[in-house]
């Protein structure tokens, strides 16, 4: 197989993980293929593919990072393809994450899924928008249940 065709290869194995993960969000396949790592296998297979070719290069990339280094390892089409399946396998271990915690600390799935979308796309932001939404839940959920035991309060509170 060409690097062209792994390189579009890479995201059309992880795209069905993606759309069941925002678009079937609680069907209990969704939720079963979520916590489980295989769905990043076949993208790592595609990584292998073109990372193996050029593993001086991408080693010398990662071993003694610079950027002239990158720069170089991006020029190549395997390097490039490498990198970018790399980046998937990454973003769907992150949105797997994402949806678990989103479902066990209740966030709706009208909110998750643009936030997922946003993480396909532009993963740092999606998962900084998402750290900050679980902080915001979390809090609000210890809150809440300060106000439901009040009798933990004075315990702290009492010298």
């Amino acid at each position: 197989m060409s690097d062209r065709t792994l390189f579009d290869l890479a995201f059309l194995l992880a795209a069905p993980f993606w759309a069941l993960l925002v678009l079937a969000p609680g069907w209990r396949w969704t939720d079963r293929i979520a916590a489980s790592p295989l769905p990043m296998v076949p993208v790592l297979a595609v990584y292998l593919a073109l990372a193996v070719p050029v593993f001086p290069q991408l080693w010398a990339a990662v071993s003694q990072p610079d950027l002239a280094g990158f720069q170089e390892l991006l020029r190549l089409g395997g390097g490039a393809g490498a990198i970018w399946a790399q980046v998937i396998a990454w973003d769907l271990f992150l949105g797997q994450w994402m949806y678990r915690e989103a479902r066990a600390l209740g966030i709706h799935p009208l909110v998750m899924g643009p936030l997922l979308v946003l993480t396909v796309l532009l993963s740092p932001i999606g998962v900084l928008l998402f750290l900050g939404l679980r902080a915001a839940v979390r809090l609000r959920g210890r809150r809440a249940d300060g106000e439901r035991h009040p009798s933990t309060h004075r315990r702290l509170s009492t010298p």
